[in-house]
């Protein structure tokens, strides 16, 4: 691991709890926030992808992002989930977080209009410089259908703002040229966390930190202390959650709500359509995985 973490080193990408009418619930907002910091955590993305950002509305953004920092203040870093396939839309969510008071923008590439190389430097280029918090760029080309190309990421570096990436796209090479072009990297994907660590990224960005953030506390630290058997060990005992939260079809704000019913911080697993709750079976495979986990 490198030293600078800008954001911190243990941050989970926060579900947006709903009402049974489908609105925010911003008591459980505030919940799952607390319940992240008081396990393991020093940073909080919100309104990203597993927050259902593709759902909500700027409005609905705006009220998540003051309930988490009301519920944890000074606590934790901060980071507001802005990307969009709309430059525009995207930039009036840097504007909002950045009067919020976020300490971050995680800007993902913009998804099913599919811009060339061009188009995803230049939508960077305007949202990071709408305002003068730090960026964060998202490549998940899974859900976006296109990737952040090297050159790109060579010209993005450039840019006042942008300081680190999320990197989902599986590329433990390409992740280690882009430290040596200066990003602080965040492991994007739970099952590679640990090789990410290995490959010198300075923290993860997890969806399975919604029942496991004191082990992946515990698997960071062990790894910035050069302590390798006890990351692997701690890695090893988390893989059945990571396969029950991040392996299956339905999974993501899914699965990651229905764990926090498991564990008693939410009291329903509800999802905006397009997505679906998980059904019984598929909960009780959630709750082996837990359990083979330790942490039920």
């Amino acid at each position: 691991m490198t030293s600078a973490a800008p954001f911190g080193t243990v941050l989970t990408a926060m579900v947006t709890p709903l009402r049974e009418d489908g609105s925010v619930d911003l008591d459980g907002v505030q919940k799952v926030a607390k319940h992240l910091v008081e396990h393991g955590h020093d940073g909080l993305v919100v309104s990203g992808t597993t927050g259902e950002s593709a759902t909500t509305t700027v409005a609905e953004d705006a009220e998540t992002l003051a309930a988490v920092r009301d519920a944890v203040g000074s606590t934790a870093k901060i980071v507001a989930g802005v990307g969009t396939n709309d430059t525009r839309t995207s930039v009036e969510l840097a504007l909002q977080a950045e009067k919020a008071g976020a300490d971050g923008l995680l800007v993902v590439t913009p998804y099913y209009n599919k811009p060339g190389q061009r188009g995803i430097v230049e939508h960077f280029r305007s949202v990071a410089a709408a305002t003068d918090v730090p960026v964060i760029l998202y490549d998940v080309p899974g859900r976006t259908g296109s990737s952040i190309g090297f050159d790109a990421y060579r010209e993005a570096i450039g840019f006042d703002t942008v300081v680190a990436v999320k990197e989902a796209a599986g590329d433990l090479a390409r992740g280690t040229r882009l430290i040596d072009l200066g990003y602080a990297v965040y492991s994007g994907d739970d099952a590679l966390n640990l090789a990410w660590l290995a490959h010198g990224a300075v923290g993860v960005i997890s969806v399975a930190g919604h029942a496991a953030g004191d082990l992946l506390r515990t698997m960071v630290d062990a790894a910035a202390a050069n302590d390798l058997a006890t990351a692997r060990q701690t890695y090893a005992r988390m893989l059945p959650a990571i396969d029950a939260i991040m392996g299956v079809p339905n999974y993501g704000a899914t699965t990651a709500k229905a764990a926090l019913e498991l564990l008693g911080v939410l009291d329903n697993r509800r999802v905006r359509q397009p997505l679906v709750a998980l059904d019984e079976d598929e909960v009780a495979a959630l709750r082996d995985g837990l359990t083979a986990a330790g942490l039920l």
